[in-house]
Parts: structure tokens; sequence; C-alpha cells
């Protein structure tokens, strides 16, 4: 793999629950408010990173990106940046989980997350991987960063350094801090 890049500290945070997380609706490009679930992880967030200066802040063009970052940093600056969308999973945007499984189990076959580089009309994992590795190649020191659970999976494997097979093993939690520092990966509750 070669030496990887000194990144700055990654702060990283999943939006909070939303109404289509509670469905088992599958969002991607799409969106669905927070929950009061969500809204309180928001808060819990919002706790777990109170007393961090110093760092950019960043979230997701997505409303809940959005409305997390805005509980998470109370009002103060953030800035909204494409990249840190979620994965673009096509036509299967909007639609339940459970429903998908019947309708396409060949694309569901691999089990675990290697559906979302089958999705048709999807992005898959390259677009997102080559979408992530320019934002962190922009960052000039410390940042939190709301985003979603697969492209927060994303960051840390780049960040970490790590092959694409082990994008999986990497769980993400609502209300919990991801902190990804000289390629090593705590969480915070």
């Amino acid at each position: 793999m070669g030496l990887m890049p000194d990144w700055p500290d990654l702060y990283l945070m999943r939006h909070g629950q939303t109404v289509w997380n509670a469905e088992g609706r599958m969002q991607g490009r799409l969106d669905s408010p927070l929950t009061p679930l969500g809204e309180a992880q928001a808060r819990r967030l919002a706790w777990l990173v109170r007393d961090l200066r110093g760092a950019a802040r960043y979230a997701s063009t997505a409303g809940r990106a959005r409305q997390t970052a805005g509980i998470v940093f109370g009002g103060r600056g953030f800035t909204l940046d494409e990249r840190l969308h979620e994965i673009d999973i096509g036509a299967f945007a909007g639609r339940l989980s459970s429903d998908l499984r019947a309708a396409h189990p060949e694309v569901f076959a691999c089990g675990g997350l290697g559906w979302y580089d089958r999705a048709p009309g999807g992005e898959h994992f390259s677009g997102l991987e080559a979408r992530v590795r320019a934002f962190l190649g922009d960052l000039t020191g410390p940042a939190l960063i709301v985003t979603h659970g697969i492209t927060l999976r994303m960051l840390r494997l780049v960040a970490m350094g790590l092959p694409l097979e082990r994008l999986a093993e990497m769980p993400v939690m609502q209300g919990a801090l991801h902190l990804v520092s000289g390629g090593r990966h705590r969480v915070f509750f």
C-alpha cells in the first residue's frame, strides 16, 4: 500500500436517526427528517464535541446531515460539502430494504455491504472513494464532520489506509463520535 498520508484528526459523526432509518427505507441521495430520537442523538453529539476548539466544521449537503449539524454546532458556522453526501444508490433510493432484498436477491447474495457496489444506477464504492479522497486532500487541519453511514465508513477506511474489503468491519453508530487520529480509530459515546 505504500506510505499512508498524514491526515489531520477527523471527528466523524453520522446524522441522527431519520424517519426513513426507522422505517428501514434506503435513503441514498434522497432525504427524510430526523426523528425525536435522531434529534436526541444530535444533542448527544453536541455534548461530545463541546470542548473541541480549532477544528473546521463540515456537513453533508443532505437535509438530515444539515439538521444534525445545526444541533451539533449550536448555530455556529459550518461548511456544507457535497463530497460528504451519502453514496448514491440509484434506483434503490427511497425503497424499503426488505422489499429490495426480496425483489433483487442476486444483488444482495454477497451479503454485507457489497450490494452498494451493485445498486442499479448507483455511484458504487469507487466513486465514493474518489469523493472522500478529494475531500480529505483539501483539509488543512482537524475537522468535525457530520456525514452518513457508508460515507463515514469510507472516510475512516481511507484515513486509516485500509483496503476496501475492511469497509464492513467498521461499525457506525448514530449518536457516537468516531475519532480517527494517526491512523487509529476510537469511538466515544
